[in-house]
């Protein structure tokens, strides 16, 4: 079997290091930079590079677009352009419904692995970066069903748990799983900034939940930035919905009512055991 990643960062340099691993691939890699071409070589996490998206999708089973958001419709374009008949191709941008209304094609199955790390780059790049991860698959009403499902089949070798969804209802949700917490991560950063005293600016002042919840801030602005965009409406949405909810929760603080406080503590953690029970 013969895979083809288009963009060696993190993402790329994850999949191809476990189509490696977990599959068996031939890996043939390629990315605009050539000394992240050479270092994808030499650190074994392709077979071999092309300098072309062209070259690299001859002969493949399987291409995955691994460009930041904003390139994604132009990449995806240049590999079905070249990319065998039998060959299906998939993206792994963080926002779905521009992309998938932009192909026609049979080939085609959008995709978004809810994986990565508060670092970008292929040196932080890990074949088991899937390990248990949902993979979700936005197929458009011409995608073929047989490379859908052997594109399920793959991602299920290499550790992750594909989850077939509609772009629309994904992008909806991720606005709240994966993109507001990058936004709210941000904005406590700058929040704390602006209130410790200067003698505690640092790390050390802070306790594990504020670290945790700040893990995300600063992620690379090229990558966000088009992200933010392509999902405007539903992000949007989104901070309005969380706004609505923290001027409930500061009336209640306002006007010394202790039985919403505890509320707004309970409501949540019901909540949150629901979400980790899953459905039943």
């Amino acid at each position: 079997m013969r895979i083809a990643v288009i963009g060696l960062g993190l993402i790329g340099g994850s999949i191809a290091l476990a189509a490696r691993q977990r599959l068996g691939a031939e890996v043939v890699g390629t990315d605009i930079d050539p000394t992240i071409r050479e270092a994808a070589l030499a650190g074994g996490a392709v077979d071999r590079t092309c300098p072309t998206a062209a070259e690299a999708v001859q002969g493949a089973n399987a291409a995955f677009v691994a460009v930041p958001v904003g390139g994604l419709p132009d990449a995806v374009g240049a590999v079905l352009k070249h990319a065998p008949q039998e060959c299906v191709v998939s993206d792994v941008g963080s926002t779905k419904r521009a992309i998938v209304a932009a192909q026609a094609d049979p080939r085609f199955v959008g995709g978004h692995p809810m994986a990565g790390l508060e670092h970008s780059g292929l040196r932080h790049a890990r074949g088991d970066l899937f390990d248990d991860a949902t993979w979700f698959l936005t197929p458009s009403d011409v995608s073929s069903n047989t490379l859908l499902e052997r594109l399920r089949g793959l991602l299920e070798t290499v550790g992750a748990r594909p989850n077939v969804i509609d772009a629309e209802s994904h992008d909806r949700l991720v606005a709240v799983l994966s993109h507001l917490p990058h936004v709210v991560a941000n904005v406590l950063i700058l929040q704390a900034e602006a209130t410790l005293s200067p003698g505690l600016q640092t790390f050390s002042s802070a306790g594990p939940s504020f670290r945790d919840a700040t893990r995300v801030a600063g992620a690379p602005a090229e990558i966000w930035a088009d992200i933010y965009a392509t999902n405007a409406d539903k992000l949007a949405l989104a901070v309005e919905d969380m706004v609505a909810r923290l001027r409930a929760f500061q009336e209640a603080l306002r006007s010394g009512d202790p039985a919403g406080i505890v509320t707004f503590i309970e409501v949540a953690a019901t909540a949150r055991a629901r979400l980790e029970q899953g459905p039943r």
